[in-house]
This record gives C-alpha cells, sequence and structure tokens, in this order.
C-alpha cells in the first residue's frame, strides 16, 4: 500500500470510533422513519453526510413535505462550500473525475485532518493520496456501521420507539462542537428558533432554526 495512503488510514483511526456509534444511529433511525433496508443504506452511501442525514431521517419520519428535506439538508451542510474552497487549491492540478471523487468523501473530520497537514511546510505527501485514506477509510467505517445500525432496527419491535436516539447524538454532536463564542451563539439561536418556531406548517421550524444558527454565529464572528 502507498505510504501516504496508509498515513491517511493511520491517522483517521483514532476517528473511526466516534463515527461508530454514530453510524449505527443513522442505520436505526432510517427504519425508524420507515426506509426499506435497501432505503436505509442508500441514505448513507449516496449522501453520507453526518448530521444534515440525521436531521433529513427525521424529517422524513415526520412526513415533511422533500423540499422541507432537501432545505434542511442543504442549509446544514452550507460549511462544505467553505471546506471545498479552502481545499481546492491542493488538489487544482489533478483530474475532474479524481476531484469529483474526492468531493464525494468531504467530510469535517477528513478536511480537518488534510488541510492541518497541508500546512505543514515540512510535509511532502501526494494530497490526493493522503486525503484519500482519510476520507475514504471514514466512508468504510459509516457504512458498515449503517449495515449494523439496520440490522438492530430492523429487530426491534415498533413498540420500543427508537425516536430518542436521534436528539441524543445530535446533543453529543452539538456540546463538543460549542468550543468558542460564535458556536455557542449559533447553537443557543438555533435551538432556540427551532423550539419556538416548531409550530409552523410543513415542519418548517427545524429549517428555520438552521439558517438562524448558522446566520447568528456568523455575524458574531464578524462582529456585527
Amino acid at each position: 500500500m502507498d505510504e501516504d495512503l496508509r498515513d491517511g488510514i493511520r491517522d483517521a483511526l483514532p476517528l473511526h470510533l466516534g463515527i461508530v456509534p454514530f453510524a449505527l444511529v443513522a442505520g436505526i433511525a432510517a427504519i425508524d422513519a420507515g426506509l426499506t433496508p435497501v432505503q436505509a443504506l442508500g441514505t448513507s452511501v449516496v449522501v453520507f453526510a453526518g448530521a444534515s442525514q440525521l436531521a433529513a431521517l427525521e424529517l422524513i419520519g415526520e412526513n415533511a413535505p422533500l423540499v422541507v428535506i432537501v432545505g434542511t439538508a442543504v442549509v446544514i451542510n452550507l460549511r462544505m462550500l467553505m471546506y471545498s474552497a479552502s481545499i481546492a487549491p491542493y488538489f487544482a492540478k489533478y483530474r475532474q473525475r479524481t476531484r469529483a471523487v474526492l468531493a464525494y468523501l468531504l467530510t469535517d473530520q477528513a478536511y480537518a485532518l488534510s488541510i492541518a497537514e497541508y500546512r505543514n511546510a515540512e510535509t511532502d505527501r501526494e494530497p490526493w493520496r493522503y486525503y484519500f485514506g482519510i476520507a475514504a477509510s471514514l466512508w468504510v467505517v459509516w457504512v458498515i456501521g449503517t449495515v449494523a445500525g439496520i440490522g438492530l432496527g430492523a429487530g426491534i419491535p415498533d413498540s420500543w420507539g427508537l425516536s430518542f436516539a436521534v436528539p441524543l447524538v445530535f446533543v453529543a454532536i452539538l456540546v463538543p462542537a460549542m468550543k468558542g463564542r460564535p458556536q455557542t451563539v449559533a447553537a443557543i439561536v438555533g435551538g432556540g428558533v427551532a423550539l419556538l418556531a416548531a409550530s409552523l406548517p410543513l415542519n418548517l421550524g427545524l429549517l428555520a432554526g438552521a439558517v438562524a444558527g448558522i446566520l447568528a454565529g456568523t455575524l458574531w464572528e464578524a462582529g456585527i
């Protein structure tokens, strides 16, 4: 195996442990939302988007309109535009097909580890190989975890109710992310707006909260 590829996989290993329970809940939540096992697996293989994936699954379970489901997922994933703009110069020399694969695998973790390595003046790694080692290994763990979650979800009686799992996972994601004032402001404003707007038709409360949280965090960071 190529050394840069192997090092990417090695550096991502600590992250795999944190992704497994998240992926399990994604699989369980998909079944709880009424998706078939094939559809549930498709959400992880095609979407591969963590938080926005879980948000979409919750809205699917509530029979929200498609435009609301897609809109919510897009808003939550807007940060990927910033990641892409930041990391794109390191991949500019590669073919479009290669860049498309790398874009599909982009996640918070893959971006953070890769950009830190690229900005190291002493590194001589081949950018796409190191990134691919990180991102592809995360994808494999995510899909395997989802399959395990689908198996668990399909075997649990409906009477047990699994709707509590998604909010718990969001709390687990949110708390560690609140490392500074902009993130804290975004969480508080977003959560508050979502609660206040919970009675809006078409399940628009979550989308309103996501937009409000992003705007509040951005404005705070800009000092406005």
